[in-house]
């Protein structure tokens, strides 16, 4: 059935990044990227190059290329590598336009690439302040470019939209999006819409109210700005595009001071335009605080949190909504990946859009309309029974908002059964192939939960999913860990392959015309499938985890596949489960693939860790304790919780610091490493909470110690 789609070496490397743009004779005569309006709009008619994020404006990440097929693709091979500056996650989309590759990586860097052979043309670093990653998330990824005519679009990290252009790498206009006094971030990729540059931005765990802007992209003027949620009413109107809607729909629905802890609403990842209908669809993500109960006195579906929004391209007037997830509680965003498609629903066609959320159903939505069509679980769910198909709204499960001092183990969770990772649909196959997972969580309201202005702020209590100091009860807890590849019939709603991993967070996911599906894995495998069977075809060790999506493209007669390989993001980066390696991780790469291909990655021997250094003082059991409610709600989103480190950042059970108060003190108190990333917690924490945090991260390194802890260890080590 056929379904409509819609209108090398490391020291080289760091010395190429040693400037702002550093510029050749290859850069000098690279082509600019002169993609328009009309190249944009007929993407699909040039399968040759991937010109936007999605591949098209319908951004099904479907690429119409068959020379690589099911029977030839256990020929492929490496064609070339290009290693990156940084071990930290790498989720960009590499651009391929007329030859060249695009590409972002870790800390908002851009290289420019000769797509068949992998020369750099040029590379622009925008020098992002290390402090900013305090306020990233997830790490200091970003996933991506826009090109028009004769430009590139950069969200840096800290919040500048940069235009570069495509052939030196030389800014043309810098705009700062957001005000950097601020916990705001920007990992995802801009959109180019009618000579506008669309972006969004992250930092709702820190407290910040979300929006999404247009510029024009000539000039970087801001053209219209759509707030997702209310703002202080003592203020009044903002004086934006999205005045006439919260003031109509959005304000009943939130009560208390929301304000004060941002509200959250961030537009992070999905941003994707309708050409047919001239429609911009938004992703919006979870509240700030997480916790409904504080954020909103448990009370209103709180507008437009964890809602799909269809705004006007033009001015940014509001369209109509979807939300998912009324009254959010649980960090479930509906910022995932969004895609367009012409379906038969009901024998005749029907123009909708399809996304998979990390609240667990998979949505296909009238986007002429806003009309709900079908909603299906596609993971197990433990917060709803479904929807109720006459409101729109989940039907939810009693004692999952955790009221009052319960503990709810809720499926799914933060972490999503979708996150960002792209997902991908094949008119071929009439499949979505979606990259889900099962991470369940413990929540629980946080009662002494204060708003710290620019630190984490959740009110849910993290410490609870700490993983246990026993091999045997970690063991179990990964054991109900799980990722998968799932091939979705989004016209029956229902499953039609999976192939089953060891663990979450896996890679985005491409479709072919050769009848495959790309997709990388967190245990470092980049791996083809059978799209219609799902059987394994074809597999590549990238040394790392790849979680990036993957694109094909062609340069001359020659078809080739590429990925971004690095391991990092949310999960990596705050999980304490050895699903990835404790070691330190190899730098990131682009991997670019042909058939024949012979290139060979060179080997990588992880450097031998410290072991384990637990101070010798004695600590109490309450000290031990309010360090891990410090730690484990503000220190181990990035170092790991239980302060198991993946190896993204410093292993602190291993720190030479942490047998000397003074230099612990030094270091997280005082700031003494704010360039290198670590920045003060004196403004959020006393020097007795820092001496708890050192005295609960001396349990976790006397653990590691053990017998028990070395196992676990050395498997974690082993997993990848």
């Amino acid at each position: 059935m056929k379904f409509a789609t819609g209108a090398s070496a490391a020291v080289i490397a760091s010395l190429l990044w040693a400037g702002a743009a550093t510029q050749g004779e290859a850069a000098s005569s690279a082509p600019a990227a002169r993609v328009d309006a009309a190249r944009l709009a007929n993407a699909a008619a040039e399968p040759g190059n991937w010109m936007t994020h999605g591949g098209t404006y319908a951004e099904q990440r479907y690429a119409d290329l068959d020379q690589i097929n099911t029977g030839n693709v256990g020929q492929l091979g490496l064609a070339w590598s290009h290693e990156l500056d940084s071990n930290r996650g790498q989720e960009a989309t590499p651009l391929i336009i007329d030859g060249t590759m695009y590409t972002t990586t870790a800390w908002s860097k851009v290289v420019a690439l000769d797509a068949a052979t992998g020369a750099v043309k040029w590379t622009y670093d925008p020098q992002v302040p290390k402090d900013r990653g305090h306020a990233a998330c997830c790490d200091v990824v970003n996933r991506g470019l826009a090109a028009y005519d004769g430009k590139l679009f950069l969200g840096a990290l800290d919040g500048r939209l940069i235009a570069l252009d495509a052939a030196t790498g030389k800014p043309v206009w810098t705009t700062q999006t957001f005000d950097k006094s601020q916990p705001y971030t920007i990992t995802g990729a801009p959109r180019v819409v009618k000579g506008k540059v669309i972006i969004g931005n992250g930092g709702a765990e820190l407290g910040v109210r979300g929006y999404v802007t247009a510029y024009d992209a000539q000039t970087g003027k801001k053209a219209w700005r759509f707030y997702t949620i209310p703002g202080n009413p003592a203020k009044g109107p903002d004086g934006e595009a999205s005045d006439p809607v919260l003031q109509a729909k959005a304000g009943e629905s939130w009560f208390g001071k929301y304000w004060e802890a941002g509200g959250g609403g961030t537009v992070w990842d999905a941003i994707v335009y309708d050409q047919e209908l001239d429609q911009l669809y938004i992703g919006v993500g979870n509240g700030s605080p997480w916790n409904h109960q504080v954020r909103s006195e448990g009370k209103g579906d709180n507008l437009f949190l964890s809602s799909v929004v269809a705004l006007d391209p033009n001015t940014g007037r509001y369209l109509w909504h979807y939300q998912g997830t009324p009254a959010e509680s649980w960090d479930f965003t509906q910022t995932q990946p969004i895609m367009l498609a012409t379906l038969p629903i009901d024998g005749r066609p029907r123009k909708v859009l399809m996304q998979a959320p990390k609240n667990g159903f998979f949505y296909v939505i009238d986007r002429e309309t806003g009309k709900l069509i079908s909603a299906k679980g596609f993971v197990p769910q433990t917060w709803t029974k479904g929807v109720d198909m006459a409101t729109g709204r989940p039907i939810e499960v009693e004692g999952q908002r955790f009221p009052d001092k319960a503990t709810a183990l809720v499926a799914p969770s933060a972490l999503g059964a979708h996150n960002w990772h792209p997902m991908a649909f094949s008119p071929k196959t009439g499949l979505v192939y979606l990259p889900a997972q099962e991470v369940p969580f413990a929540y629980q309201t946080d009662k002494d939960y204060v708003h710290k202005p620019g630190a984490w702020n959740i009110a849910v209590v993290a410490a609870l999913n700490a993983p246990p100091n026993s091999l045997e009860a970690t063991r179990a807890t990964r054991a109900i860990l799980k990722g998968q590849l799932l091939a979705w019939d989004p016209v029956q709603q229902k499953e039609a392959w999976r192939v089953q991993y060891d663990g979450p967070w896996n890679g985005g996911a491409l479709a072919t015309a050769g009848n495959l599906v790309f997709q990388g894995n967190a245990k470092g495998q980049f791996q083809a499938f059978d799209a219609a069977s799902g059987k394994p075809m074809w597999a590549f060790d990238a040394q790392t985890g790849v979680v990036a999506g993957p694109v094909s493209f062609k340069v001359g007669d020659t078809q080739y596949v590429a990925v971004m390989a690095g391991y990092g993001g949310a999960y990596p980066m705050s999980t304490g489960f050895p699903d990835g390696p404790q070691r330190v991780q190899p730098n990131g790469r682009v991997l670019v693939f042909k058939l024949g291909g012979t290139a060979k990655l060179p080997p990588y021997e992880a450097p031998a860790l410290a072991p384990a250094n637990p101070p010798s003082q004695t600590f109490t059991a309450a000290q031990i304790a309010r360090g891990g409610t410090v730690f484990e709600g503000n220190c181990g989103i990035c170092h790991g919780a239980g302060a198991r480190s993946s190896g993204l950042v410093p292993d602190l059970r291993r720190s030479a610091a942490l047998t000397d108060a003074e230099s612990w003190a030094a270091v997280v108190h005082g700031g003494i490493l704010k360039d290198q990333g670590m920045v003060s917690f004196a403004k959020w924490f006393s020097r007795d909470d820092i001496e708890s945090v050192r005295a609960y991260v001396g349990e976790q390194a006397k653990f590691l110690a053990s017998d028990d802890g070395a196992k676990l260890a050395a498997k974690g080590s082993a997993g990848q």
